[in-house]
């Protein structure tokens, strides 16, 4: 068995065949429509996800907000189905049926019983090809979206995260919020939705994933007959649209510290740098090094921040890896008036680690806990789902079970010292949002 396959991007055939009827397949349709499946015969249900390569990176100036937008608008209705008729398809098979908006896809997915597979494919196609994108229904989401964006800035975490990306992202595209703001959302015309709509919903760029009791045959045949149906033009051997570039775009650091006036009790204190895309070699040592700093109850922070001085009730590490870029961060709710003194004790735990490194045991608990989720993680049909469109859309390459554990095994403490002096050394940015008035020094 082969841990770690490449996906090239004309390949049809079985990527991984790993027994007992478990099969992940992929099979490029006319159009360039990519489908990948895993069978898992014990199931009785199946996720199924429809995946576009846009997000709101992707996004121009006067049509912010957009991506987000159409992931409303394409449950609104289309010239065969209404609104009502689109809900009330998955929940008389006792389905659930939702979407996403990152920065850099869009799924819209479902899991159903593996007999009502066919009708989750026809809904879910004729959504993602044919949404009537209605000013009326337009301008009713708009009232949503706003209330969303409302909702968002109400929470202070979501605040201090949001302001974290824009500080450590500056300039760039990744900076922006994915649902975008809510002045560019009172703007935004129905032509700037419709035309970003019909920029990424094409064949080339859709990638079809599903996981559970399924036939991989069957799926690519019934994905052809909707996609069909729907007018889309599917030339034969017409090419997927190509995996996104890991050539660094450059972006800015506005460091420092930056307070955000919200009338809370407690502040939310995020401390961030830049840190590793999503192929960086490092992105295995920064994960196991995640996992000691700040990934659980024994990690560093909560033992030293929490435990020990019972200066928060919460707090973590965190990474975010994009295409070409990523930022790291550090989190503790607290006092108002010990914000600045959490937030250096945060960054000395982190420079403690730089230099000194951590234990074997440490090690062994990281990677330890890092497989144990690994394995939780992948017991579901969404799961699952995710990781082929993971594989396709961001990796380039599947990798199974034993490989993933692997690469957690293989990791040494003095990797994971080097990433923790690479982030230590690198510029910051200090995020507090909590009430104006005293703080400590």
């Amino acid at each position: 068995m082969t841990p770690t396959i490449p996906i090239p991007a004309d390949f049809t055939g079985t990527i991984q065949d790993a027994g007992h009827g478990s099969v992940v397949r992929r099979s490029v349709l006319p159009g360039g429509v990519r489908v990948l499946t895993e069978s898992m015969p014990e199931q009785r249900s199946v996720t199924i996800g429809f995946w576009i390569a846009v997000g709101s990176r992707d996004e121009a100036e006067g049509g912010f907000g957009s991506t987000h937008f159409l992931e409303h608008l394409l449950f609104k209705g289309t010239p065969h189905r209404s609104a009502m008729d689109i809900a009330t398809a998955f929940d008389r098979v006792g389905g659930e049926s939702n979407a996403s908006t990152a920065k850099e896809s869009t799924c819209y997915h479902a899991r159903v019983l593996d007999t009502d597979l066919p009708m989750a494919i026809e809904v879910i196609t004729d959504m993602v090809t044919s949404a009537l994108i209605d000013p009326v229904e337009l301008e009713t989401e708009r009232g949503v979206i706003l209330e969303e964006l409302a909702m968002d800035a109400d929470d202070p975490v979501d605040t201090a995260h949001e302001e974290l990306a824009i500080r450590l992202l500056d300039g760039h595209p990744l900076g922006r919020p994915i649902g975008g703001t809510p002045d560019a959302i009172r703007v935004i015309s129905r032509d700037r939705v419709v035309d970003h709509y019909r920029q990424w919903y094409r064949p080339d760029e859709l990638v079809v994933t599903a996981a559970g009791g399924l036939d991989h045959e069957e799926v690519c045949r019934l994905v052809l007959q909707a996609l069909q149906r729907s007018g889309w033009d599917l030339p034969e051997g017409a090419a997927p649209a190509p995996r996104r570039s890991h050539v660094y775009t450059g972006a800015g650091i506005t460091e420092g510290v930056h307070r955000v006036a919200r009338p809370v009790e407690q502040a939310s204190v995020l401390v961030g740098g830049r840190s590793v895309h999503t192929l960086d070699p490092d992105r295995f040592a920064l994960a196991v090094m995640n996992s000691a700093l700040g990934g659980g109850m024994s990690s560093r922070l909560f033992q030293e921040v929490r435990e020990k001085r019972g200066l928060a009730y919460n707090t973590y590490s965190f990474s975010a890896s994009y295409s070409d870029v990523g930022y790291f961060g550090l989190y503790a709710g607290c006092s108002p008036a010990r914000a600045d003194s959490v937030a250096g004790l945060m960054v000395r735990e982190l420079e403690r680690l730089a230099e000194h490194g951590i234990t074997d045991e440490e090690l062994d608990r990281a990677r330890g806990q890092l497989s144990g989720g690994t394995v939780l993680g992948l017991e579901d049909t969404g799961s699952r789902m995710s990781r082929l469109g993971r594989a396709e859309l961001v990796t380039g390459e599947f990798v199974d079970l034993d490989g993933a554990l692997d690469r957690w095994r293989q990791v040494t403490s003095e990797q994971v010292r080097a990433v923790a002096r690479r982030l230590a050394e690198s510029p910051r940015a200090t995020i507090v949002v909590g009430p104006d008035g005293p703080r400590d020094s």
